[in-house]
């Protein structure tokens, strides 16, 4: 490999963070309130699907496995996404209920990190969200057992064709299909600034109130 094809070096790729300072003046009084805040300036911000979220989850032995799911809710209940219960993370839920959330809003230097417990949302609410979603989504979810080995792309289209005509306009709504609610225990909000002196303000759940804590970056 000469000069000209390699890859930059790991360690020069850096870049300058510079926003407004975070300060626990400014925050909202509870987690949700600011993360709507938040929220609504990444979607201000026109970032590519800002409801895009990094769902952290672990086995009962300790495994560890991430992976980025779509938020479909949010409330001072907690923070809301769907699923198929038997794929990998639907099984760490089952066995290890608590997660963590990580919204990477790079473009505008934010971050936001959840923990918490997770619980099932009830049937009726799967369910009603599972109807308002496009046709093809629903067939999908049938289609597709989330997490298993398939022999080919091949296997996977003919199994939404014939799922497809079984069900030309109304599937019903899977059994093993549906939503999880992560009931927040501390939310951390996480503002780039120049060199590397980054603001960070958890929240942290305290009975039935919440305690603001600034962490050193």
């Amino acid at each position: 490999m000469d000069a000209t094809s390699r890859p930059p070096s790991l360690a020069g790729l850096r870049r300058t963070y510079e926003g407004l300072p975070l300060l626990e003046e400014d925050l909202a009084p509870d987690p949700v309130s600011q993360f709507a805040r938040w929220f609504d300036d990444a979607v201000a911000a026109e970032l590519p699907e800002p409801n895009a979220m990094v769902v952290a989850t672990s086995s009962a032995g300790g495994r560890p496995t991430a992976r980025t799911v779509l938020l479909k809710g949010y409330d001072e209940n907690g923070f809301v996404f769907y699923t198929n219960y038997e794929s990998r993370k639907g099984r760490d839920l089952a066995e290890n209920p608590r997660a963590s959330l990580l919204f990477p809003w790079h473009s505008i230097r934010r971050q936001v990190r959840i923990e918490g417990r997770v619980v099932r949302l009830p049937r009726e609410e799967s369910a009603a969200y599972f109807r308002s979603r496009p046709y093809g989504s629903r067939i999908g979810a049938w289609a597709s057992r989330q997490s298993a080995v398939v022999q080919s792309r091949r296997e996977l289209d003919e199994r939404y064709e014939e799922l497809a005509e079984r069900w030309p306009e109304d599937p019903p709504v899977p059994d093993f299909w549906g939503g999880f609610l992560v009931v927040p225990s501390e939310v951390e909000f996480w503002q780039g600034q120049l060199d590397r002196m980054h603001d960070r303000l958890r929240y942290r759940r305290a009975g039935s109130s919440w305690t603001v804590e600034r962490l050193a970056p």
